[in-house]
């Protein structure tokens, strides 16, 4: 039991999550995309959001200034989000479109204002947990396209309360956070998609 609650630090790393957040996208969404299109879009997301970061994981754990894919010290977290902040800016500026898909578009802008306020955190030394930013972002993603295409996704939104709950106990077991890291989390993931939803929704 204690192996299946330490394996949600991975199962829902918060890596995935721009990646998931695109795909249920083109899956739930009525629009019509083409299938080279959807293909091309999770191929460019996937490259820049999962394997590009987890090359520079390497080559900074190689380097020394990394121990875990966890991140679980504060100070090891600058470069890799710094670097995550301008592959996000990648994905807006050349691989998004507003005009096409504002709402996975505006997604993105969230969790990129997700991570500069995780960046400017780690800067000042103020730790929190990542895995909550990623899940809260992308539940409020999946909760907003449910009213904005006014589609019945109650079991994808039950799921990833069951995500947010598991993975919260994951990390208070394996003491990388407390209460009030996982909650900053929670809310630094979650509001930022509240914020863009005036855009789009």
């Amino acid at each position: 039991m204690r192996a299946l609650i330490k394996s949600a630090s991975y199962i829902f790393h918060p890596i995935w999550m721009p990646f998931l957040g695109t795909l249920f996208y083109f899956a739930v969404s009525p629009r019509y995309f083409p299938l080279p299109l959807i293909q091309a879009k999770l191929l460019a997301v996937a490259i820049t959001t999962m394997f590009i970061p987890i090359v520079f994981y390497f080559l900074l754990k190689n380097l020394g200034k990394a121990e875990s894919a966890l991140l679980n010290d504060v100070k090891e977290r600058r470069w890799p989000l710094f670097f995550y902040i301008l592959l996000l800016g990648l994905n807006l500026y050349q691989i998004l479109n507003i005009y096409n898909y504002p709402a996975l578009y505006y997604f993105f802008v969230g969790i990129l204002l997700s991570i500069l306020t995780s960046f400017f955190l780690a800067w000042l030394k103020v730790k929190i947990s990542l895995h909550m930013v990623g899940l809260s972002g992308i539940f409020m993603f999946v909760l907003s396209l449910s009213i904005y295409y006014h589609l019945n996704l109650i079991y994808s939104i039950a799921f990833l309360i069951f995500a947010l709950g598991f993975t919260a106990t994951s990390r208070l077991q394996a003491k990388a956070h407390n209460w009030i890291e996982l909650i900053l989390g929670f809310f630094i993931g979650l509001l930022p998609q509240i914020i863009v939803l005036n855009f789009w929704l």
